[in-house]
């Protein structure tokens, strides 16, 4: 079965950060691209980052480059998003999502989701 489970959402201060984890199972991990994607309250959803196969080449949207960044750790089958400087409009539910090979800033690519994780910037 596969299941990519993100974890490490929150409550953070603006300027604050978080690093979010998510953990991939019942596929070939490191044969797939990674992507994290956001959906703020009465927003659609949109991705953030997003990282290929063999991890050697990543895309932000450009609301977060310079203060987001995407790695994959292929012995532990994890995507990680490391977030700096949040900003309130960072709020959303955070999700991974997994594709093969490349690496899309569109969701409609993605063959698996995980089930998201809250992130709140707040003071």
């Amino acid at each position: 079965e596969v299941q990519l489970v993100e974890s490490g959402g929150g409550l953070v201060q603006p300027g604050g950060s978080l690093r979010l984890s998510c953990a991939a199972s019942g596929f070939t991990f490191e044969d797939f691209g990674i992507g994290w994607f956001r959906q703020a309250p009465g927003k659609e959803r949109e991705g953030v980052a997003c990282i290929n196969s063999n991890g050697g080449r990543s895309h932000y949207v450009d609301s977060v480059k310079g203060r987001f960044a995407i790695s994959a750790d292929y012995a532990a089958s994890t995507s990680y998003l490391q977030m700096n400087s949040l900003k309130p409009e960072d709020t959303a539910v955070y999700y991974c999502a997994a594709v093969g090979g490349a690496c899309y800033l569109t969701e409609h690519e993605y063959d698996y989701w995980g089930q998201g994780t809250q992130v709140t910037v707040s003071s």
